[in-house]
């Protein structure tokens, strides 16, 4: 018997595949409590009711500061203190002014300095990112269940193939010459490049791989650019360094050199005062044992 696991809402057992992803709910309650936006910061939420159409958060900021403002970056109702959003807020004081939205053109988009964190290099603001990722998600979906059906369609193709080829191998010898004729006037048809022809779902998919290798090709190329201008810029302030270092260095050696030369200056000039004061006050004193012995 299969394993059954309980619904994080109503806490009925059912087989997994039954639960949903996310939040690994059952059918039912995935049909009386759907996903939906709230009405004032656009976040998704679980609906507990079909009245209830915004979320707990901003419920509780309804009754502290009462009906929000449109933000003034990104226009969403949800400016319940001062004339920004709480989102738009905290975001400028992380990552400085909001710059141009490059999907909407609105001034609601904050740049993070960090290219992985934006959606195909592209600088979005926040409800042009999820707008952007789910049609991302729909799109592989999409491409998942085309090339799922593509790949059916070739088993398909290679069954009546191998189906038919005995036949084929059969009328060859026979159309042989007929080929050989038409090789002679400078065409290149053969039946088997007829019967290995994909269908137009599988050139749909190569095109759009190709697309993609092309996209991440360009991409990795900007990088290893922006690597190597960086570790440039690194080298040369290495050099600019080593270069200041040693300057330093030369300057200090020669102050030193020079604290020196100044201190054995004075110190020799000490010592000739010092004899020079020796000699001065032996000259004293035998003048005054003479003052003394002359009445």
């Amino acid at each position: 018997m299969a394993a059954l696991y309980a619904c994080t809402k109503c806490h009925q057992r059912v087989p997994f595949e039954a639960l949903s992803q996310g939040q690994q709910l059952c059918k039912e309650c995935r049909i009386a409590h759907p996903i939906v936006k709230c009405t004032y910061c656009r976040t998704e939420f679980q609906q507990e009711s079909k009245t209830n159409t915004i979320c707990k958060k901003c419920a509780q900021n309804v009754k502290l500061y009462g009906t929000p403002k449109p933000c003034q970056y990104c226009n969403i109702i949800a400016a319940f203190i001062g004339n920004k959003c709480q989102r738009c807020t905290n975001s400028e004081k992380k990552y400085g002014p909001p710059h141009s939205c490059e999907q909407c053109k609105q001034q609601c988009a904050f740049d993070r300095k960090d290219d992985r964190k934006k959606v195909d290099g592209k600088l979005l603001c926040w409800l042009c990112t999820l707008s952007y990722k789910r049609v991302l998600q729909k799109t592989k979906e999409q491409r998942k269940h085309l090339s799922t059906s593509s790949r059916a369609s070739l088993q398909e193709k290679e069954h009546q193939k191998t189906l038919s080829t005995s036949s084929i191998q059969n009328e060859i010898p026979k159309k042989k010459p007929k080929f050989d004729a038409i090789s002679a006037n400078g065409d290149s048809f053969s039946p088997d490049l007829a019967l290995d022809s994909p269908g137009t779902d599988h050139f749909v998919i190569i095109a759009q791989l190709k697309e993609e290798v092309a996209t991440l090709k360009k991409m990795l190329h900007q990088k290893d650019q922006l690597i190597l201008e960086k570790e440039k810029k690194i080298t040369e302030l290495k050099a600019d360094l080593q270069y200041q270092e040693s300057q330093m260095r030369v300057k200090m050696n020669q102050m030193e050199k020079t604290h020196k030369e100044v201190t054995e200056q004075l110190q020799a000039k000490n010592r000739e005062l010092l004899k020079q004061a020796a000699a001065l006050s032996k000259g004293k004193k035998p003048e005054r044992s003479g003052a003394i012995t002359s009445p």
